[in-house]
């Protein structure tokens, strides 16, 4: 046996491959309009830009159990604060729901085409990943379902889903609660709820109060528009959230964070603007898309602040990705999550999103 000379990586942790970001340049440096990454093109409510222009103390460490944000979260939503954790975006809540119920020997499950963390939060704890087939790029919950085995430990679904959009109801999400053993737990990974129409909402808060194996994450980068101070938020039973509150960084949500975070989720006008603003620009924009079907384009049905546009003809994906770029845009292609084929393009402006429009129709004229 060869004599090791330096510190060996853990096999589980060698498997992964590391989180790609979006990109904000071309492959020239050039800087690019970023539709990469899901931010909120409208920035954030001005009551939490107010309150990150507040006077902060960097000596002191910021409240460790993120209080006064716990108690807005609580009341926008009629949750006890004790049931909410707070993390540094809510990846690593995605990442802790995973240390903390699995681990080495057990499984934690995911639809195919789903968030690439879910892949990394499984393996970085040593259990195995279980990607599941999808349903035309939604996830399938008979399939997960009939995959569930003895060493299932976490489910997680993300609700809209990302990267591709698309959304399981109400019925759908009880149903596949109603379907898994107690002791699996139920991760609903909402980034994108604010962004449904409230009508539409699927249950999974309501879930997390009444069952004991059910944890929903959120976020205050997307709809928010906080994305640079890392905030997100959970909540489920109190055993779950004790769990989590076990292995959490011990001062994870800055103070600037914390105060900006609670003015924007109390600003509810904000919220609504920007969930207007975005139904009604991806629905033009898919009808653009849509228009180009007869070259292979195809918008994939979307609830988040993003659309899915595959590229099924004469067009490929990459070609488009460069095409988008030379006309100022940064896109997401995923060739690494399975998705060659398609463009993840983040909702921006209603001018954004007809100069990509165009760019794509005049892309398609010229490969007849």
């Amino acid at each position: 046996m060869a004599e090791t000379t330096r510190p060996q990586m853990k096999p589980y942790i060698e498997a992964i491959h590391a989180y790609v970001p979006g990109k904000s340049a071309g492959a020239d440096g050039k800087p690019l309009v970023k539709l990469s990454a899901n931010e909120n093109p409208l920035g954030c409510s001005p009551a939490a830009l107010a309150a990150l222009a507040e006077v902060a103390v960097p000596a002191a460490y910021p409240d460790p159990g993120s209080t006064a944000l716990r108690d807005a979260i609580g009341e926008v939503h009629g949750i006890d604060p004790a049931r909410i954790v707070c993390g540094t975006g809510s990846d690593e809540l995605l990442n802790l729901a995973a240390q903390g119920f699995a681990g080495a020997g057990d499984e934690v499950m995911f639809s195919r085409f789903s968030f690439s963390v879910y892949d990394i939060a499984a393996r970085r704890c040593g259990a195995t990943p279980v990607e599941v087939d999808d349903a035309d790029y939604t996830a399938d919950v008979d399939a997960l379902l009939a995959a569930v085995t003895p060493r299932t430990r976490v489910v997680f679904i993300a609700n809209p889903n990302n990267p591709t959009g698309t959304y399981l109801p109400c019925e759908e999400i009880g149903r596949l609660h109603a379907g898994l053993p107690a002791d699996v737990l139920l991760v609903l990974d909402q980034a994108y709820a604010e962004y449904v129409a409230p009508e539409m909402d699927d249950g999974g808060l309501e879930l997390a109060a009444r069952h004991d194996n059910v944890l929903v994450t959120r976020t205050f980068s997307k709809i928010h528009g906080l994305a640079g101070e890392r905030i997100g938020w959970a909540t489920g039973a109190p055993h779950l959230i004790d769990a989590l509150n076990r292995i959490r960084g011990p001062f994870n949500v800055t103070t600037s964070g914390q105060r900006a975070a609670i003015a924007a989720m109390r600003d509810n006008s904000f919220v609504r603007a920007s969930r207007e603003h975005n139904a009604a620009v991806r629905q033009e924009f898919t009808s653009q898309v849509e228009a180009l079907g007869n070259h292979g384009l195809r918008a994939v049905p979307s609830e988040a602040n993003f659309l899915l546009v595959l590229f099924e003809g004469d067009v490929s994906a990459e070609t488009a990705l460069h095409a988008i770029a030379g006309a100022g845009y940064a896109v997401r292609h995923l060739p690494g999550q399975g998705l060659p084929n398609a463009l993840r393009i983040t909702i921006g402006t209603q001018e954004q999103m007809n100069s990509i429009a165009a760019t794509l129709r005049q892309l398609c004229e010229g490969a007849r």
